[in-house]
C-alpha cells in the first residue's frame, strides 16, 4: 500500500502542509513588515523628491517668464535630522539655479539657540537664487512652546549673515515681482496688516506664510497670488488612497501640494525635508520648483 493509500499517512500530511503555509505566511508576515518598517525609517525620510509646478500670473513681468522659484521648508536642524542629509539636499537645490530661493520656515528644532550653530553650518552650503533667498520663520524656531523670541531673533541675525533675507510681517518688490513673508501663527507673531501694508495686488505676489492655518485669518481675504507654505510634512506617512491620520493644522484640507483657496489665491504645502521623527511612509520630502509663467487671458 502506498503512502497516499494510508488514511492516517494523509492526514499527517496534511497537517504538516498547512503547519508550513502557517509558518511561511507568519515569516512572509514579519520580513514583509520589517521590509515596510527599514522602508519608512531608513530610506523614504532621505528620498527627496523634486517637484515641478506651473506658477502662473496674469501679469507677469517678462525678465520673470520661465524663470525657476525653488521651495525649501521644514529643516527641522536637530537631533532627528542628519546634518549631512540636509547639505547634500541644499546642494540639490543649489544646482537647480534659481532665480529666487524661498524657506517656509521650521529651520531647527530646539529648546533655545542651542541648534542655531549647527543650522548655520547646514545653510552655509545653500547657494542663494540669482535675485536671492527670502525666508519666514515657523513655530519651532521659537524655541520650545514657541516663545522664545530671543532664539528666533539670534536664528535671524545667523540666517542673514547667509544671504538668507527673513521677512517677519514685511515684503519686498523685486523687479515687479512681490514677496511677503508673514511670522509665524503658533509663536503669535502672525500680522497680515502689517505684512501687506503697502502691496499692490494688481501686481504678481508671493506671499510666504509657514502654518497653512493663516489663510483662514480673516486679515488674509485681501491677500491674492500664490501663498506658499509648509509646517505639515503631508502627514509623514500617508495610508494609500487615505488621508494622513495626524496632521498639525485646524483645517484638515491643508495636507499636501496645490490647492484652489479662491478668489484668486493659490496654496501650496511642501512636504518638508526635515521631521520630528525619522519616519516616513508614501510622503516624501520634497524640493519644490516653481516655473514663473504668464497667465493667458
Amino acid at each position: 500500500m502506498t503512502n497516499s493509500q494510508i488514511p492516517g499517512k494523509q492526514c499527517e500530511e496534511k497537517r504538516i502542509s498547512r503547519r508550513r503555509f502557517v509558518q511561511s505566511a507568519c515569516a512572509a508576515g514579519v520580513c514583509g513588515g520589517l521590509g515596510v518598517g527599514g522602508y519608512t525609517w531608513l530610506i523614504e525620510p532621505h528620498l527627496v523628491k523634486i517637484r515641478e509646478v506651473s506658477m502662473q500670473f496674469r501679469a507677469l513681468p517678462e525678465q520673470w517668464i520661465g524663470k525657476k522659484v525653488v521651495q525649501i521648508s521644514d529643516l527641522h536642524v536637530g537631533p532627528q535630522v542628519s546634518s549631512e542629509y540636509l547639505r547634500r539636499s541644499l546642494g540639490m537645490v543649489s544646482a537647480l539655479e534659481p532665480e529666487l530661493t524661498l524657506i517656509t520656515g521650521d529651520f531647527m528644532t530646539a529648546h533655545g539657540s542651542e541648534m542655531i550653530d549647527e543650522a548655520a553650518r547646514v545653510m552655509e552650503v545653500l547657494k542663494p537664487g540669482a535675485r536671492g533667498c527670502y525666508a519666514c520663520l515657523g513655530n519651532h524656531d521659537y524655541g520650545h512652546r514657541w516663545n522664545n523670541r530671543r532664539a528666533a531673533g539670534e536664528l535671524v541675525r545667523r540666517l542673514e549673515g547667509l544671504n538668507v533675507n527673513v521677512l517677519r510681517n514685511e515684503s519686498r518688490e523685486l523687479e515687479g515681482l512681490q514677496i511677503t513673508g508673514l511670522d509665524d501663527v503658533w509663536a503669535g507673531m502672525f500680522d497680515p496688516g502689517e505684512a501687506f501694508a503697502g502691496v499692490d495686488w494688481e501686481k504678481p505676489a508671493i506671499t510666504l506664510c509657514h502654518n497653512p492655518d493663516g489663510m483662514d485669518a480673516e486679515e488674509m481675504s485681501v491677500c491674492r497670488g500664490w501663498i506658499l507654505a509648509g509646517h505639515t510634512h503631508g502627514g509623514q506617512c500617508k495610508p494609500p488612497f487615505l488621508p494622513p491620520p495626524i496632521l498639525p493644522v485646524q483645517n484638515r484640507k491643508y495636507t499636501a501640494g496645490e490647492i484652489d483657496v479662491g478668489e484668486g489665491r493659490r496654496l501650496y504645502i511642501n512636504r518638508g525635508l526635515g521631521h520630528l521623527r525619522k519616519v516616513r511612509f508614501n510622503v516624501r520630502p520634497e524640493i519644490t520648483v516653481f516655473q514663473l509663467e504668464r497667465e493667458s487671458a
